[in-house]
């Protein structure tokens, strides 16, 4: 929850959060630090497209157990939720959504090109979730938030990946 806390410390209040989430603890704190800081903020779980365990538990009101998914966000191969991430998330959580690998790296070409900074796949799926929830919502006038996290990437990967 601290990577959330000091995101709206430093932004003040926003409409949205998109936070990465593989196994549930990145996005339960930044979920718990919105409903303090920022109680209007619609918070929006994205998980890779391969590894959708969060959004089938949601849909069937518990955890659920998947394969280790195929992907490039490596840091979300999990296979099922927390229990206690999983509580926190179905009480508070907005949304969750699914980014495809392809969206994760053209986020890691941006992410290089324009900020000059490194990512990892898992890092960039915040930022391909507020690309694909962009597409489908109006989010014109919105103060959106995403979290990037992870640049532990290799060097030679990140350049085949990006190039």
């Amino acid at each position: 929850g601290t990577a959330a806390l000091e995101l709206l410390q430093e932004t003040g209040p926003l409409d949205l959060l998109f936070v990465p989430l593989g196994g549930g603890g990145l996005l339960s704190g930044s979920l718990l630090a919105a409903g303090l800081l920022a109680p209007d903020c619609r918070v929006i779980g994205v998980e890779p497209a391969a590894g959708d365990d969060v959004q089938r538990s949601l849909a069937l009101g518990r955890p659920v157990t998947i394969d280790v998914p195929e992907t490039l966000a490596d840091g979300a191969q999990t296979t099922r939720v927390g229990d206690t991430t999983f509580a926190i998330i179905r009480e508070r959580v907005e949304s969750v959504i699914t980014v495809a690998d392809d969206a994760l790296v053209a986020e890691m070409r941006f992410l290089a090109e324009r900020m000059k900074t490194v990512v990892e796949p898992t890092g960039c799926l915040g930022l391909a979730g507020l690309r694909a929830w962009a597409r489908e919502h109006n989010v014109h006038g919105l103060r959106a938030g995403v979290i990037l996290s992870g640049g532990n990437v290799d060097l030679r990967r990140f350049a085949a990946l990006v190039g």
